[in-house]
């Protein structure tokens, strides 16, 4: 067996090492309102979550089409291997760091600003290619600014809507109704964060000439998303704990509010083909209820906590994967 062909095994190997991280690390995007209002079990929240990851991820391939071609250009790309190694080295590095600190990062960041540092460390800015990677960087600083303004006019329009109703029977009414959109969230969810690592491989394939162009093929985008649906059904209770509870107070109707907000950036994201982080678009959902709900019933130490980890996700995993890159790049 030839160096190459071990090289795009391995790379695939931890391609989907990632996508099953990325599967537990962000379970809590999707189920965690409905687990705290009760809504749904635990076990049941979780094994509804990986089910509608897998068929989200089944659904859609232009997320990962963005991914292959708009960071940097596969065809082009010197030391390829090395560079996408040490890009899924560092975001699953930053991934486990996170999730051990219950800290609801963004993968999509950890992989995006990897890819990027393992690239300008290869080609140095040249290796970049700018005009996608800003549009990309676009649609993750905008969607959660998006998500809470939404989730902010949502709930307040369910204030107006259901202010005569009677408190319990509502409550009891939207914990129905959030079952469907902790299911409708999990799918969306599917459709955007597992494509990532169907990109990344299908870019491994392309460097290494074992593909020709950025299509993606069936076997890659099957395990991505039977990765993702397993990684999911293990769980990730300390992020779970975070943004089902530590961010604000949630009742059914603001699980509510939040779930139909995420659900409809992250799908419109998908929709135009744009990775977003689904861990900031679901948190700023739920911060936008909170701020609509009850300014002060937010708990803004969690949410300041949550902020400065996204900010610093993609200058870190970026660093680390330039430092992985040369690494791997001296050792062989």
């Amino acid at each position: 067996m030839d160096t190459l062909l071990i090289i795009t095994i391995l790379i695939v190997f931890f391609a989907l090492a990632f996508d099953f991280i990325n599967g537990f690390h962000d379970t809590a995007n999707a189920i965690a309102t409905a687990v705290s209002t009760k809504a749904l079990k635990p076990r049941h929240a979780i094994i509804m979550a990986a089910i509608m990851n897998f068929v989200g991820a089944m659904t859609f391939t232009g997320v990962a089409k963005t991914i292959t071609k708009d960071i940097v250009d596969p065809f082009t790309l010197p030391n390829g291997s090395y560079v996408i190694m040490a890009a899924l080295l560092a975001a699953i590095i930053w991934n486990l760091l996170t999730w051990y600190y219950g800290i609801p990062s963004s993968s999509s960041h950890a992989l995006i600003g990897s890819i990027a540092g393992a690239a300008i460390a290869a080609a140095g800015f040249a290796g970049i290619n700018w005009g996608g990677f800003m549009k990309i960087l676009q649609a993750l600083i905008f969607s959660p600014l998006i998500a809470f303004v939404i989730g902010f006019i949502v709930y307040s329009i369910f204030k107006v809507v259901f202010k005569n109703n009677n408190l319990t029977k509502t409550n009891q009414k939207f914990r129905t109704i959030q079952i469907a959109t902790a299911a409708l969230q999990s799918y969306t969810h599917g459709t955007n964060d597992a494509q990532k690592a169907m990109g990344i491989i299908t870019m491994a394939l392309i460097a290494n000439g074992y593909a020709s162009s950025t299509d993606i093929a069936f076997w890659v985008q099957f395990s991505c998303a039977l990765a993702m649906g397993l990684g999911t059904s293990v769980g990730g209770w300390k992020i779970i704990k975070t943004v089902g509870g530590k961010i604000m107070k949630i009742r059914p109707v603001n699980g509510v509010a939040a779930d139909l907000t995420g659900a409809f950036i992250i799908f419109g994201a998908t929709v135009i083909h744009m990775p977003v982080s689904t861990t900031h678009v679901i948190s700023s959902s739920i911060l936008g209820v909170g701020s609509a709900h009850r300014v002060k019933g937010v708990k803004w130490g969690t949410a300041k906590r949550m902020i400065i980890t996204w900010f610093i996700t993609i200058p870190i995993s970026a660093t680390l994967a330039g430092l992985i890159y040369l690494l791997i790049n001296f050792l062989f």
